[in-house]
């Protein structure tokens, strides 16, 4: 299960850093069922490098972790990486001054081991709408994405996308500035029953003609062989 991607349906992605096997799998046995789509990393290195190159809905994070430990993985995704990505610091430790530390790294949550799995899935849930209600309107440059109204609009004009479109244009906004591959963007259209190999790059080629055919600057960049990334005027 280390660093490996569940097969679970369409759901929110949560990626669980755990250096317990066993909790770890309980995690997948519950969640997994509820609709939740996991990825799970045993060692810290692992766990820092899949939140920094893929798009997750929440990150559960322990502190005790071999390779970086969860404090200096929490600093550095909100200092170095930018992530927005809610961090749930689920650890053993129960000490007030470890609660602080957490939430000073840039945690958005915390809890102590041994804990109810209904709870943990209450508190993933709820950052994750805390997330939507922040992110009702993504910018980035002068494009612009209300989620709520789903309407797109680049230095002013409306844009019109299909909803394929409309998925994969959250995902690029939400990641920027960081790359997102492929899988990630082919999860984020059609879970997991994608079609053939050909229709992400169609899609990503229908959003790219929508979004940056009328305009000098173009947005969506495409990283060989990894996946695509937005650049926004004056990005370097």
């Amino acid at each position: 299960m280390n660093a490996e991607t569940s097969q679970a349906g369409p759901g929110l992605r949560v990626l669980v850093v755990e250096d317990n096997q066993e909790l770890a799998e309980n995690l997948f046995e519950f969640l997994e069922p509820r609709g939740f789509v996991l990825d799970h990393a045993g060692d810290g290195v692992t766990g820092l490098h899949l939140a920094v190159v893929n798009h997750y809905d929440v990150i559960v994070l322990d502190l005790t972790l071999p390779g970086i430990d969860g404090l200096t993985i929490c600093e550095r995704l909100r200092r170095d990486a930018h992530s927005a990505a809610p961090i749930l610091i689920l650890t053993a430790r129960d000490q007030l001054d470890d609660k602080l530390k957490g939430f000073a790294c840039g945690a958005d949550d915390y809890l102590v081991k041994p804990f109810d799995l209904p709870e943990l899935e209450a508190r993933i849930r709820v950052l994750h709408a805390r997330i939507l209600r922040r992110e009702h309107v993504l910018r980035v440059g002068d494009l612009s994405f209300d989620i709520g109204k789903l309407a797109v609009r680049r230095d002013g004009r409306p844009i019109t996308l299909n909803r394929t479109g409309e998925r994969l244009l959250r995902v690029l906004m939400q990641a920027y500035p960081n790359v997102v591959d492929r899988d990630t963007l082919t999860h984020a259209a059609w879970g997991d029953d994608p079609p053939d190999g050909n229709s992400l790059r169609s899609h990503i080629y229908a959003l790219r003609k929508a979004l940056d055919e009328d305009f000098d600057h173009k947005m969506i960049q495409t990283v060989h062989r990894y996946g695509y990334k937005l650049v926004a005027p004056g990005d370097h």
